[in-house]
């Protein structure tokens, strides 16, 4: 999230026990907005599906190549959960043909128990829950290369030092090939495409909460140097991280 002072109320928790073969964390927003108030929010996506519960509608989104911005008015609220790529089988779904896309879809045994916890109580934990048991009663166990996806994009996300295919590889153990054969399958995305998006979500971040010089940032973050930065701010974002920096130190 670009802005998230701009948030009225975000919960984000992480999925426990059995939930997290499927989930990585749950994540509910609730706004109550005066008339005519919006509350605006850029976000850069994981790349990863989001199932969204919210009072009339299910939907699954897939992964984002480029910024998108979900607009508040009024009075409302979202449950959704970030999925892990051994989801992707429970689902049905193929990733690829969901990217930059959301879809509606059913999933009753999913929504009406967070629909009951959201309008009991409005409590982020128990609708946290509430999917969380919904989930684990209805999805089967991840096959062997869903799990193997997820070890290869949890390893792309958190270690900083792998920059190819080739380093992916070797720390799992399977061919470069292989590791872009499911991450295409289970992300609808290219192992440089989760690499390059886990650089921007550093960067993005630094530029907002580090006053350090952006060249500074681009070398720490794996950009081969400001210009660089600025190109990839500028392809996925549509601004630049000098105007990112400006924009957000006045929110």
């Amino acid at each position: 999230m670009l802005r998230p002072d701009r948030l009225p109320r975000f919960d984000r928790i992480p999925a426990t026990g059995a939930a997290a073969q499927w989930v990585r964390w749950f994540w509910i927003s609730q706004w109550d907005l005066p008339d005519g108030a919006e509350s605006a929010q850029d976000v850069i996506g994981f790349p990863a599906l989001n199932v969204v519960v919210e009072p009339s509608t299910v939907s699954v989104s897939g992964a984002t190549t480029k910024l998108s911005t979900q607009v508040l008015t009024g009075s409302g609220w979202a449950v959704g959960a970030l999925m892990r790529p051994a989801a992707v089988d429970w689902l049905a779904v193929e990733p690829a043909a969901l990217v930059d896309q959301v879809v509606t879809t059913s999933l009753d045994a999913v929504a009406r128990p967070v629909r009951t916890a959201m309008q009991q109580s409005g409590d982020a934990a128990a609708a946290a829950a509430a999917f969380s048991d919904a989930l684990c009663g209805d999805a089967s166990a991840p096959t062997a290369d869903a799990l193997l996806a997820d070890r290869i994009v949890t390893l792309i996300e958190s270690d900083s030092t792998v920059v190819a295919v080739d380093h992916v590889g070797a720390a799992v153990g399977v061919s470069a090939r292989t590791v872009q054969r499911l991450t295409l399958r289970y992300t609808g995305l290219t192992p440089l495409t989760l690499i390059r998006r886990r650089r921007l979500h550093e960067a993005a971040e630094r530029v907002r909460n580090d006053q350090s010089a952006l060249a500074d940032i681009a070398a720490d973050t794996g950009f081969s140097d400001h210009a660089h930065l600025t190109r990839e701010f500028s392809r996925v974002l549509g601004f630049t991280p000098s105007a990112y920096r400006a924009t957000a130190s006045t929110d």
